[in-house]
């Protein structure tokens, strides 16, 4: 295999729902041989499983068939693009025949693999009565009763054997969403199981193009930067067989590359750096190092790897009881203590009503005022209370469905019962099933990943899982360089820095945003919070001042458990928090407006910190 040899792949797919422009844009650039597409967060699942018991052929991702792929699939064969998805959700049989009706209606021949295995629904009983019980990863709670989905995060073996067989288009169900470009890599480098780097930089090549343009200057920190918003650029990596890329965009395109961006990106919703934990191998991004070699390309490499772990991380999801969440807008003076007040004589009326019917108070509620920064909580800018607009948001929950039916009839009193101004309606509030996550660890030899190709059934290499254990395994040292024990010491002019700042000699207080990029995300009720010092010589002055306690001080206000984690990322000059707890639940258990932590970098880059005022002119 030449050494020169370049395969690049396009992430035309972010989440279910994403632009329909992604793969038009990435087949016409002419710069791809892979198109992969990522729809599946984990109430993805729920919702697909809800849709395939009203109608047993659906519960995929239905825009892969009937937008992204109708607009591309005859250029995509005649092209010879291969694509990946995991658009199949709970039904990736039922995305194949969907998609071989497209292809005969528009006339094309698609050779098309379908990945299945990691639905383990059928496991759930026996799982009940192992010994050691199962218990969810962050609550550590037993299973519970009514289960809707249980999915295993497969890998990439099966994707790399269905490329193998020569399949064009591969749909899985539920697998990492970097093992979508992990399969073609392994398929088109032929790299072993063992070879651990490499599988770290595929799977680093595939984390920076799982959420679409976030890579390409999507939600960039500094935002102002990133041109032409429209147009943005999906991104493209151009990989080689030693695991480095570069990070690209289709010509002409908006967005921007740029190590920054790419950086942003690289700390999103990983936890501990040194022990990203995948199915075919445990990353350690900690030495990634990041190289702006063109206007349009930032080079990657400094992945290192290890065995993976005998387990998959299964998410399963279970009801528990309704949700519904009603808005209106109040305009004029004081709006912000009338929307409180509406808000309040709504819970109490209601809470009368329910009382009144022999029914149980609401068992959660939620007050939030859109516009007067509600999620800053204590950190709210006192001069957002005059504000002369707003926003009233009340969530509610409870076991009955009949109680918040109750609710969302009575809220639309307050367009003529209280508070002047009040008006914008969202219309009456649905009541929707109240969705929770659960995630645990299960066998790998519980679990029988299948690919099929065209129906015939694809050998799978055994084992799929745990090889090289021992005998090749890189040990880990100083494991995410963790605060407490994996601080390093700074010296000469870093000290000079820090002594001059301690001793509030010559010091000015700013933002955090004044130094440095972030950007947060969740998994579960656990947010992440990744924050890039924008030039490395800051970054012992933010190491000494942006502590797990003063963090968790500062974001205490959203946060149940106050317990953040601070690993270290040196190659991109960088910190990753964990912050548990802090989300109310996460997902679609959680009432807040902003229920997957997407704001918590924004609230945290406002956390002053003193610095020379030499830095800030």
């Amino acid at each position: 295999m030449s050494q020169d040899k370049v395969v690049r792949i396009g992430g035309a797919s972010g989440f279910w729902g994403d632009s329909s422009v992604g793969a038009t844009q990435l087949v016409a650039s002419g710069q791809i041989d892979y198109l992969v597409f990522d729809y599946l967060a984990e109430l993805t699942m729920s919702i697909l499983a809800a849709a395939r018991m009203k109608k047993p052929e659906l519960g995929y991702a239905t825009d892969f068939v009937t937008v992204a792929m109708k607009s591309v699939l005859k250029d995509v064969v005649t092209k010879g693009i291969r694509v990946i998805s995991n658009a199949g959700g709970v039904n990736p049989e039922g995305c194949a025949d969907a998609l071989r009706a497209l292809a005969q209606e528009q006339g094309v021949e698609v050779k098309i693999a379908v990945v299945t295995g990691d639905d383990v629904m059928p496991l759930l009983p026996e799982l009940r009565s192992a010994q050691p019980p199962v218990a969810e990863l962050q609550s550590g709670q037993p299973l519970p009763a009514k289960v809707v989905t249980a999915n295993a995060y497969l890998g990439a073996t099966p994707i790399q054997a269905a490329l193998d067989a020569g399949a064009q288009v591969v749909i899985t169900g539920r697998c990492v969403d970097s093992a979508v470009t992990l399969g073609a890599l392994m398929h088109e480098f032929g790299w072993t199981p063992q070879q651990y780097d490499e599988l770290a930089g595929a799977c680093l090549a595939g984390h920076i193009i799982e959420c679409g343009a976030q890579g390409t200057g999507g939600l960039h920190t500094d935002w102002q930067d990133v041109p032409d918003w429209a147009h943005i650029g999906y991104p493209i990596v151009e990989c080689k067989s030693d695991g480095s890329f570069a990070v690209t965009k289709p010509k002409g395109t908006g967005g921007l590359i740029a190590p920054q961006c790419v950086a942003e990106q690289l700390v999103y919703e990983i936890h501990d750096p040194a022990r990203y934990l995948l199915p075919d191998v445990v990353c350690d991004w900690r030495a990634v190092q990041l190289t702006q070699t063109d206007a349009d390309h930032v080079r990657v490499s400094g992945a290192r790897g290890s065995a993976p772990t005998d387990t998959y991380k299964v998410c399963a999801t279970y009801i528990d009881g309704f949700k519904t969440t009603a808005q209106m807008t109040i305009v004029g003076f004081d709006a912000v203590p009338k929307a409180k007040r509406t808000g309040e004589a709504i819970l109490e009326r209601v809470g009368e009503l329910l009382q009144a019917q022999g029914l149980a108070p609401f068992s959660a509620t939620h007050l939030e005022v859109l516009g007067a920064e509600s999620s800053y909580g204590p950190l709210a800018n006192p001069a957002v209370a005059y504000t002369r607009e707003a926003i009233l948001r009340l969530t509610v929950r409870h076991p009955d469905k009949a109680a918040l039916q109750l609710l969302s009839t009575e809220v639309a009193a307050a367009g003529t019962s209280w508070a002047p101004g009040t008006t914008g309606f969202a219309g009456r509030a649905g009541v929707s099933p109240l969705i929770r996550q659960y995630a645990f660890l299960l066998d790998k030899s519980r679990v029988n990943p299948a690919a099929t190709l065209d129906g015939a059934l694809v050998p799978l290499p055994l084992p799929l899982a745990g090889e090289g254990r021992g005998e090749g395994q890189r040990p880990f040292s100083n494991a995410g360089v963790h605060e407490s024990n994996q601080a390093p010491t700074p010296t000469g002019q870093a000290q000079a820095t820090i002594n001059l700042i301690e001793n509030d000699t010559d010091a000015v207080e700013v933002p955090l945003i004044r130094l440095a990029w972030a950007r947060s995300g969740d998994k579960g009720d656990t947010s992440n919070i990744g924050v890039i010092a924008r030039k490395p010589e800051w970054l012992p002055l933010l190491r000494e001042q942006l502590t797990e306690a003063r963090v968790a001080q500062h974001l205490a206000h959203l946060m149940t458990g106050h317990k953040v984690t601070r690993y270290e990322l040196p190659g991109i000059h960088a910190f990753n928090f964990v912050c548990e707890q802090a989300l109310g639940g996460g997902g679609m258990a959680s009432m807040r407006n902003d229920s997957l932590g997407k704001g918590m970098g924004q609230i945290l880059l406002a956390l002053p910190v003193k610095v020379p005022k030499a830095w800030v002119g």
